[in-house]
């Protein structure tokens, strides 16, 4: 089993910057990739960004591309979001996922935090 736990979220003005992070535990050995979904109200659950748990592989959806940063310290059992401009329909339930494999799709995360919300102010 891994646990993660997501740390973060608040409340922040359009154009400013939050940083998530999302601890794992237990078996982190097992973990070869990471990601960040979120879900807005009325919304489907999205991947905001994914990261293979050497760092090799990156992946990001196309709103938040040149905004958000994917990274990992292994020494840690750590994975960062790094959110910067937000924009209000960044809003949403942050969740933190670990897969056994590289993965983009929700259905291939094993493993999922309790989610943490963020939301942005215009």
């Amino acid at each position: 089993q891994v646990q993660l736990v997501e740390s973060g979220g608040g409340l922040v003005q359009a154009g400013g910057s939050l940083r998530l992070s999302c601890v794992a535990s237990g078996r982190t050995y097992s973990i070869s990739g990471m990601g960040w979904f979120r879900r807005a109200p009325g919304k489907e659950r999205e991947l905001v960004a994914a990261i293979s748990w050497s760092g090799a592989n990156t992946r990001y959806a196309d709103s938040v591309k040149g905004r958000f940063t994917i990274s990992r310290d292994n020494a840690k059992n750590t994975v960062y979001l790094q959110m910067n401009s937000l924009k209000p329909e960044d809003t949403a339930v942050y969740f933190c996922a670990a897969a056994l494999t590289w993965a983009t799709v929700a259905g291939a995360f094993r493993y999922w935090g309790q989610g943490t919300q963020v939301t942005v102010s215009s």
